[in-house]
């Protein structure tokens, strides 16, 4: 395999994907919707196809959070197989290979298919397809099925469905264009239940995750005339509501939904899994603001509308980051 980029991906990596016998698939820590989608519906085409499959989920990372706990995860394997270096290892929705615990990011795999969308993937693969056009991974993945003549059976339909539905925002983000829409109608007519899917994912609300949004919703600070919406979460707020880190998901797009905001920013302390450190995730409103660039500013990565890093700054050193930042995009 040779190095790629966008323009020659594609091709590289479906020659990867249809001449290969045995692979390993991962995506990055802590999987959102479309991490985990999209991971388990290529291992799921790949067996389909005859192929050997591995699908490995880091043990920190199982059981998964409550919106997507019902998909099926009995055949993940969260130990690193021993012949890693004989399988042709595929990444999907990883901007960067330190975020993923089955490779390390200075001694790489030589067989490494990376497979994204993030526009600042730091093409780390020996084959990079990277479409920053495509509206999530699980979009990339739906396409090369048809182009490796694998059938979209239920499951599978309904993990990229997953992949898709979150990572557009339930179809709101500028990310959607018609190729989505395209993408959803196919799904639906696989026979999927999209209605359940969506309460699935959205309407299992558990008590501990109510009383952190109200600790969030009550913290709020607007610096910026507004432009800026923040949140801040302590370790005392998760051990007083009961909540765990999964918990956090949703409450920043409700701060980015707010009148005049621009930008929205919630931030976590980790606690005793990093002391020190906080988690900071990042959403533009509007389009002015572009996240990416803060959150690489901040160690970090993503898209110009969702985007995020850690960090030791205190919060108020945080927080005054946070505001030179988008004051200087404003």
């Amino acid at each position: 395999m040779s190095g790629a980029g966008m323009a020659t991906g594609r091709a590289e990596a479906l020659s990867a994907l249809t001449t290969g016998d045995r692979f390993v698939l991962a995506t990055h820590e802590h999987p959102d919707g479309d991490a985990i989608g999209s991971l388990l519906a290529l291992g799921w085409l790949l067996e389909s196809l005859g192929k050997e499959v591995v699908v490995h989920v880091g043990p920190d990372d199982l059981p998964l959070p409550y919106e997507y706990d019902w998909l099926d995860v009995s055949g993940v394997q969260t130990e690193i197989p021993d012949d890693l270096d004989a399988r042709t290892v595929v990444l999907l929705d990883c901007g960067n290979a330190e975020r993923c615990s089955l490779v390390k990011a200075d001694d790489l795999p030589a067989d490494l298919v990376n497979i994204d969308h993030h526009h600042d993937n730091t093409l780390f693969g020996s084959v990079n397809f990277v479409d920053s056009d495509a509206s999530c991974t699980a979009e990339i993945v739906w396409e090369l099925a048809e182009e490796m003549g694998a059938t979209l059976d239920r499951p599978v339909a309904e993990a990229l469905y997953v992949g898709l539905v979150t990572d557009t925002g339930r179809f709101m983000y500028s990310n959607t264009d018609a190729q989505s829409h395209r993408m959803a109608t196919e799904l639906l007519e696989t026979g999927i239940d999209h209605n359940l899917i969506y309460r699935r994912i959205y309407e299992r609300l558990p008590d501990p995750k109510l009383k952190l949004f109200a600790r969030g919703l009550s913290a709020v600070q607007r610096p910026l005339d507004g432009a800026l919406t923040v949140s801040v979460l302590t370790s005392a707020d998760f051990a007083e509501t009961g909540a765990s880190a999964d918990h956090t998901e949703g409450i920043v797009d409700f701060l980015r939904a707010v009148d005049g905001t621009r930008a929205a920013a919630l931030v976590r302390e980790l606690g005793e899994q990093a002391p020190g450190e906080w988690r900071v995730s990042l959403r533009s409103s509007d389009g002015t603001v572009d996240v990416s660039k803060i959150a690489r500013e901040g160690g970090g990565g993503g898209h110009p509308a969702a985007a995020g890093f850690r960090t030791t700054l205190a919060p108020d050193e945080l927080l005054a980051f946070l505001r030179d930042q988008v004051a200087e995009q404003l």
